[in-house]
């Protein structure tokens, strides 16, 4: 459902983007609400889809993660069925964290998390590349992370 936002739609969303803790005593007081106003309009936001969830934001390197992989991944395109049966067997694994249809030379774009070098190279030989329909896997490693995939740009109208 698409609906239309203003002024107070886009500081209650960046807000909750960057705090989902705050009351909605706090929100009302940022935007010059009053609470049940505020509460209707997160209410709205929510039934719309905009608001998609409210997560916690965890530590990968406190987890023990030190490896981030980008891994594209090329498959045997045979039949929708082969096709879903890949789907379906990558988002079983724990440690691809995002995964994407992609064009270009790949088919998938799979972010995947490891403890070191090692825990990759197993997760690599005994889940990636046996996938069904895999031709092909290529991964790139991240040396440096600048910025983080958290928060989308909350837009001005």
């Amino acid at each position: 459902m698409q609906i239309e936002l203003d002024k107070i739609d886009r500081q209650l969303m960046a807000a909750l983007q960057q705090n989902a803790r705050l009351t909605t005593g706090e929100l009302a007081q940022m935007t010059g609400l009053s609470q049940s106003p505020c509460w209707r309009r997160i209410r709205r936001l929510e039934e719309s889809g905009l608001i998609d969830g409210y997560h916690a934001r965890l530590s990968r390197r406190g987890l023990g993660y030190g490896v981030v992989a980008f891994v594209s991944i090329s498959i045997d395109h045979q039949n929708e069925l082969r096709s879903m049966e890949f789907v379906e067997a990558v988002r079983a694994i724990p440690e691809v964290v995002m995964f994407h249809g992609i064009t270009g030379t790949a088919d998938f774009l799979l972010m995947v998390v490891a403890r070191d070098l090692d825990a990759y190279s197993d997760l690599l030989q005994s889940k990636l590349h046996r996938l069904p329909g895999v031709k092909q896997v290529q991964t790139s490693f991240s040396l440096q992370e600048f910025k983080r995939f958290d928060d989308l740009p909350v837009p001005a109208r």
